[in-house]
This record gives structure tokens, sequence and C-alpha cells, in this order.
């Protein structure tokens, strides 16, 4: 765990604060596509640099594909991985591959 927390710190330097633990956890099959709306904002400096978008711009989109509690109240909210993903693809393009010193976003 202590290689996952020192990669993920590596990847996102911008980051506030400690790494969500769920984020150097895995779910019972690893495949799960959902995490907490609180694990996603910790990653948006990094997406918003690999996408070279602004991070007011990815962080809005992040808050638009957050899902609420079941009927209101049930479970936690939630952020599917994949739906915010295909969203920010839509709207900014699929990223280019991220080179070892990446400008500074464009947007």
């Amino acid at each position: 765990m202590t290689a996952d927390l020192a990669r993920l710190r590596k990847e996102n330097p911008e980051a506030a604060g400690d790494a969500p633990a769920e984020l150097v956890t895995a779910s019972g099959s690893g495949l799960d596509p959902h995490i907490s709306p609180s694990a996603a904002r910790w990653q948006v400096a990094r997406v918003a640099r690999a996408r070279r978008v602004a991070v007011a711009r990815i962080a809005a989109t992040l808050e638009e594909t957050i899902s609420g509690r079941d009927l209101g109240f049930l479970g936690e909210p939630t952020v599917n991985v994949l739906e915010l993903n295909l969203a920010l693809d839509r709207q900014f393009g699929q990223p280019e591959a991220v080179s070892a010193h990446p400008a500074a976003p464009a947007n």
C-alpha cells in the first residue's frame, strides 16, 4: 500500500491533503466503476493537466456527474468514472498522451 500511496502522490502533485483511502484499496472484484466525489475531486488537477483544460472546467463536469443517494437517503453519493470520462471526452475531446513534462492547461 505504501508504494500505491507514493505513486498517487507522484501522479497528483497538486492534490491537497492525503490521498483518499479508496484510491489505494480495491473493491472485492477490483472492477467497481464508482468512487466517492471526494476521491474524484482529489484528482481533478491531474485530469485537467492531462486534458490540457482548466481545473474549473473539469471540476464543473465532475459536479454534474455526481449521483445522489438512492431514494434520496440510501447509500452515499458516487461518481461513475466511466460516465465521467465519457462526459469529459464529449466536452473536451480525448486526452493526448501525457509527456513527462506536460504544458500548463490552455483553457
